[in-house]
């Protein structure tokens, strides 16, 4: 069931889209001001964020620039009374997957959320992982290095599946903590290092393997393959 966060400080509206979204099959997280918005992206998992602009502490700019420092891929649409050209631009200018205009259709609504989660769905997956001279299979927890193999737990496979994702590329700390953990606390953050450390050590056999850590934002999984 896809998980939405819904921004929006008109009571009414806001309660009222919620039980629309949900009677189609969406779990949705109703914030009335962005910054309890942000807090609650900043803890659980969300597919995609809904955000008002006109709100009251940070309005949804604000807010869409907070949540694309965190997490840069995150997809989020604008519903706001706002129609005025600059705001729109600027509405994609800070990477909004769409931008729709109050009063909207509901089935409208509906209908821009599901093309959104389809650009953003990622293609099959395939079951297994080549990290340097490791293969690794994620759906049986499984990393092996010739006739060696080690059981992973479900956890530990998870961040190393999150990681294979993205190699080559940052993953964000936030992302994996949301996604391991659904939180964000100092012993969750330090549960995750222990994690990261454990993963380097199992990949240890071959050196041209590195998780470097990118202080203060993230995780890079690299090899010379």
């Amino acid at each position: 069931m896809p998980k939405l966060l819904l921004i929006e400080d008109h009571e009414t509206l806001g309660y009222a889209l919620k039980e629309y979204l949900e009677m189609k099959g969406y779990s949705v997280a109703l914030a009335q001001d962005g910054d309890k918005g942000l807090a609650y992206f900043q803890k659980f998992p969300t597919d995609l964020c809904i955000l008002d602009i006109m709100m009251p502490g940070k309005n949804g700019f604000a807010v869409a620039e907070a949540i694309r420092r965190q997490a840069p891929q995150q997809p989020i649409i604008f519903l706001t009374a706002r129609s005025l050209k600059v705001d729109i631009l600027k509405g994609f200018g800070l990477g909004a997957d769409d931008y729709i205009v109050k009063p909207v259709d509901e089935e409208e609504l509906v209908a821009r959320i599901q093309a959104v989660l389809r650009r953003v769905a990622p293609d099959e997956e395939p079951t297994t992982c080549q990290i340097g001279r490791y293969t690794f299979d994620h759906p049986n927890q499984k990393l092996s290095l010739g006739n060696k193999e080690r059981l992973l737990t479900e956890r530990e496979a998870h961040l190393l599946f999150l990681l294979c994702n993205r190699k080559g590329r940052l993953l964000p700390r936030q992302e994996v903590l949301k996604s391991l953990w659904s939180q964000n606390d100092y012993f969750t953050r330090r549960s995750m290092d222990v994690f990261i450390s454990r993963l380097r050590k199992y990949l240890s056999e071959d050196p041209d393997i590195e998780i470097q850590n990118v202080y203060g934002s993230g995780f890079i999984l690299s090899d010379k393959r």
